[in-house]
């Protein structure tokens, strides 16, 4: 499997189990309290900041419409900044954006391997 085949699958693994993660609470605040699945969540913003710091930049220029960026540096807040992370901000990525990133990431996977990848079904969920 090649190294960018893998680093996308990697992104979609931690998108779902972000969403996982997520899928019970209601609101910010009832998500920053459970602190196992806070904690859990905030792992997977890390491996998607490093999936993503795995993709050249030739990819990511290809596929400039995601920012790549903004998503790796917010892995570093995650990781460098724990105690300083607003729940609020953290809540709105999870409901607003995470959804769209990981229907981006399906289509590059579908494109790239003519919907031969085990995550076609997904495209159209």
């Amino acid at each position: 499997m090649s190294k960018v085949k893998l680093s996308l699958l990697s992104l979609i693994e931690a998108i779902d189990k972000i969403e996982l993660y997520t899928k019970d609470f209601s609101s910010a605040d009832e998500f920053y309290h459970d602190e196992k699945s806070f904690d859990a969540t905030m792992m997977q913003f890390v491996i998607i900041g490093e999936m993503i710091s795995k993709l050249d930049d030739n990819f990511k220029e290809e596929y400039s419409h995601i920012p790549w960026q903004k998503i790796k540096d917010f892995r570093n807040i995650v990781a460098h900044n724990y105690f300083g992370i607003d729940a609020d901000e953290i809540w709105e990525i999870i409901t607003l954006k995470i959804r769209p990133l990981k229907n981006d990431i399906l289509n590059i996977i579908d494109t790239l391997y003519d919907g031969n990848s085990p995550t076609s079904f997904y495209i159209r969920r």
